[in-house]
């Protein structure tokens, strides 16, 4: 049966033409929500809006379709190029979208420049230098810098040559890793002679540097002088390791990308590895979320495009492991017009190649089940140890939001509170709230946590009132979102004191505590604790969300702390600010002078007017006044 899509829709599918191009597909705020291309518009655009099956991506896409539109083009390249394009300026919701924008790093010597030096890229220009790579991580890229100058000498500093005079050569030289053409200690061509062994290095030849290498040690050995040797011995063992950690594959020195993409029918993992001078250099993982149901080959298409859409990656050849029904032709002509230069696509069968492939596939397997698992654990450490901790301690519902206290106190000095929140087993810092101790005297743990319950669940309470008064949620208040579960950090006395802080303000909240020592588990109205294996991720989260309550006591604890030793006894006159705290300082000396200085002698500081200065008179003169004396004042 037809489905009825709206005049103004169905006029436009019964139009549709014949031709290659891009549709856009728009929902109901004309917003772009998918854009695609096809060979003939009209077949590709009506599939869309068929009562047949589709994949949940597409069936979800397709409930937002309120409108679209086509743009023709002259060639299935074209369109390829123009949807490209639109993906990239729009951004649609509904397309394959690379967040990944990382740049991977290469080696860069421009041979133009005199006596070259190698330096880290994040991006290949095409400005006549040479690039090598590219490699996983610039610690990669230092790695094989520090090889290559451990056997040529190539300078490092930022001398722009040439120079108008010689200077002194720095330690490198010293140190052999250096031929100083600063000072004039080695010519131009003599250097440049290192820089061809430096190239046929970069590019996989390691049998000039092995043999060279080789060569010096054992001449070094024949003289006796071993510590020489052992010199270069460590140096051929370096090249040697370096070699290992290049897969070495059976293919012609070109270079390659291999691509293959693994799905598990919500998400797909793409999975790119490079060849370079026939030896694989490693390869990377990219995420595509809610792909997991769509043909694999259109995947990699929409992939591909977006990767190489800078032309600045593309290698000469590219494998992939599979593509739509002339996608092949396409995509080759599209990264050849992006790179500006050859480029072989292949979709390999069978022999070697295919082989490539399947190790590609085989990886990105790997990571997609490793990312798989990855999220398993996490839920298991956040949402699920919290459903599981409120089983344990009898709850009949799922724990959401769970809170901590911790107080944190010098001898009584400075008493704070904490309250921190997590929600669905995760950190909510949001949340967290911090309570100075204002009823409390003195080092009392019992009261300050009382106090702090009580301010947190009547200002809750009240908040809470309201907003369900004005039909709000209680979820998005300062206070009103009130807790499934709160911790204590304490055994059976700390427990009871907080429940019935809760109590006599009439609201029942399920808590527990936890001693520090043992890391008993504690419920209100049972004798015996809950004692939980260490591994378990339950008491982690518990511990979790205890150190989180003690950490940030501790933290408005010392804030407060060092605000306090900092604080100047000028801060307590009325209308006297810095710039006239350091104006008396300056003038007077000392908080000494200040208090002995007459109405006179204060009018003669520039800004203290007159009921400033009576201001300070009468603090000076006020003898109850809490004298606090700082180790150093400030102004």
């Amino acid at each position: 049966m037809a489905i009825d899509w709206g005049e103004n829709l169905n006029l436009k599918i019964s139009m549709l033409p014949e031709s290659p191009g891009c549709y856009l597909m728009k929902d109901a705020g004309g917003t772009i929500i998918y854009v695609g291309k096809a060979v003939n518009l009209k077949n590709r655009v009506r599939s869309y809006f068929r009562d047949t099956y589709h994949t949940p991506k597409v069936a979800a896409m397709i409930s937002h379709i309120a409108d679209f539109e086509v743009l023709l083009c002259e060639s299935n390249l074209e369109a390829l190029c123009l949807e490209c394009n639109l993906i990239k300026e729009h951004k649609p919701y509904y397309n394959i979208l690379l967040k990944d924008d990382k740049h991977y790093p290469y080696i860069r010597l421009q041979p133009s420049e005199p006596f070259p030096r190698l330096r880290l890229a994040r991006r290949m220009t095409k400005d006549n230098a040479r690039y090598f790579g590219p490699y996983i991580g610039a610690t990669a890229v230092k790695q094989v810098i520090d090889t290559v100058r451990d056997v040529f000498p190539l300078r490092t500093c930022n001398l722009r040559f040439p120079l108008k005079e010689k200077v002194r050569p720095c330690i490198n030289y010293d140190i052999k890793k250096c031929l100083a053409p600063c000072a004039g200690l080695c010519t131009e061509e003599e250097y440049n002679q290192m820089i061809d062994g430096v190239l046929s290095f970069l590019n996989g030849d390691y049998g000039m540097v092995m043999d060279r290498l080789k060569a010096s040690m054992q001449q070094y050995a024949s003289r006796m002088e071993y510590e020489k040797a052992a010199v270069f011995r460590d140096k051929i063992r370096d090249v040697q390791g370096l070699m290992e950690r290049q897969i070495a594959i059976r293919t012609d020195r070109s270079e390659q990308d291999i691509l293959a993409v693994a799905q598990d029918g919500l998400d797909a993992m793409v999975q790119i590895m490079y060849v370079r001078g026939g030896r694989m250099l490693g390869g990377d993982h990219f995420l595509l979320e809610r792909e997991g149901g769509e043909d694999p080959g259109e995947v990699l298409l929409a992939f591909a495009t977006q990767y190489y859409a800078q032309g600045t990656l593309i290698p000469r050849n590219v494998l992939i492991q599979t593509l739509p029904d002339g996608g092949t032709e396409s995509l080759e002509g599209w990264l050849r017009q992006q790179k500006n230069g050859a480029v072989t696509l292949q979709v390999p069968k069978r022999g070697e190649k295919h082989e490539l492939v399947l190790l590609a596939q085989k990886n990105a397997e790997d990571a997609l089940q490793k990312r798989n698992a990855r999220k398993t654990v996490k839920e298991e450490r956040t949402r699920g140890a919290a459903e599981s901790l409120g089983r344990i301690l009898g709850m009949d519902h799922y724990p959401r939001r769970i809170e901590g206290y911790d107080i944190s106190n010098t001898q009584g000095v400075l008493s704070v509170g904490s309250m921190v929140v997590f929600i669905d087993g995760v950190p909510a810092r949001k949340e967290y709230r911090q309570f100075r101790i204002k009823t409390v005297t003195g080092a009392n743990d019992f009261a300050s946590l009382n106090e702090v319950l009580s301010r947190r669940f009547s200002h809750g309470l009240q908040e809470k009132k309201e907003r369900e008064a004005q039909g709000l949620s209680p979820v998005g208040g300062k206070f009103s979102d009130l807790p499934d579960l709160i911790l204590i950090d304490g055994g059976p006395q700390q427990l009871r004191f907080a429940r019935q802080a809760i109590l006599d303000l009439g609201a029942d909240v399920a808590m527990f505590g936890l001693a520090e020592r043992f890391e008993e588990i504690f419920v209100p109205y049972q004798d015996a604790p809950i004692v939980l294996d260490h591994r378990t991720p339950e008491l982690q989260l518990v511990q979790r969300i205890r150190d989180e309550a003690h950490r940030t006591a501790i933290t408005h604890h010392r804030a407060l702390r060092g605000k306090a030793f900092t604080h100047s006894q000028l801060e307590d006159i009325p209308g006297v600010g810095p710039g006239r705290r350091k104006a008396l300082l300056k003038h007077f000396g000392s908080i000494k002078a200040i208090r002995s200085a007459s109405l006179e002698d204060l009018l003669q500081v520039k800004s203290i007017s007159r009921p400033v200065a009576e201001s300070i008179l009468q603090w000076a003169q006020t003898e109850s006044m809490p004298q606090k004396t700082p180790l150093t004042e400030k102004p």
